[in-house]
């Protein structure tokens, strides 16, 4: 990581910094059940999926997924819908510029600017929850994910790396909860040279972490996604995942 004293010398959208703070209170009406597009003036819409029954007045959890290299939205919410219906939390899914996240190809660019202005949408609507706010990825997403959410760690509070290939942080912020799963038989992005290396270097430097190995290649799977959301949700989560059935649905 830099030293802090230098911070300073540098713009804080290439060190991945969001520039999202959170209002006082939202400014428009809530947005009705269902999924939503929320435009920008290039490139591709962040779906917002708003499930039933939402107290507007109470602050609500948001989930926001990255997609994989090469992928879109709707390859990711087809796993996480059921979950964000059951659970009453929104669910957002930005979708890169290019073919994958703007840190992947070259540093922090269009990404982080279109994911600052997607949060300062849902903001406007609704009351968002901070201590239950994530950013969850799958594949480069899931490296987007642990890169951007441990940057910006005062504002998400719980980062979600499924099958994650690096992680590339230049400073920290806040303290994040983080969960990490990982096929052990990934052929993409070995265990052993990615999930494994991230897990201890985050143990050493005190983060609350949970390290998740399971069975399986490069790939999502439903029983891996309700133990993340189960985290994401906290005790209560982990109740209620037990009892839910874990296949996905759109």
């Amino acid at each position: 990581m830099l030293d802090p004293d230098l911070l300073g010398q540098f713009n804080g959208a290439l060190l991945g910094r969001l520039t999202f703070s959170w209002p006082d209170a939202p400014i428009q009406s809530p947005l009705p059940a269902g999924r939503h597009s929320l435009q920008f003036p290039e490139g591709r819409e962040a779906v917002l999926v708003v499930p039933e029954g939402l107290d507007a007045d109470a602050p609500v959890p948001m989930l926001v997924l990255c997609h994989g290299a090469g992928g879109e939205a709707d390859k990711m919410l087809p796993f996480f819908v059921r979950w964000a219906r059951a659970g009453r939390f929104l669910l957002l899914a930005p979708q890169s510029m290019f073919p994958t996240w703007d840190i992947v190809i070259g540093g922090h660019g269009p990404d982080l600017e279109r994911l600052d202005i997607a949060l300062q949408q849902v903001a406007a609507c609704f009351r968002l929850d901070p201590a239950r706010l994530a950013l969850a990825g799958f594949s480069d997403g899931g490296s987007y994910a642990l890169s951007v959410g441990l940057s910006n760690g005062e504002l998400f509070s719980h980062v979600i790396a499924l099958s994650a290939g690096f992680m590339n942080t230049f400073t920290r912020q806040g303290t994040p909860k983080v969960f990490i799963a990982h096929g052990r038989s990934d052929s993409q992005l070995p265990f052993e040279t990615s999930a494994r290396p991230h897990a201890l270097k985050l143990l050493e430097e005190g983060v609350d972490l949970t390290l998740l190995p399971f069975d399986g290649d490069h790939r999502i799977v439903p029983e891996v996604v309700a133990r993340a959301i189960a985290f994401f949700m906290g005790e209560t989560g982990a109740e209620w995942s037990a009892s839910r059935p874990v296949t996905p649905s759109a």
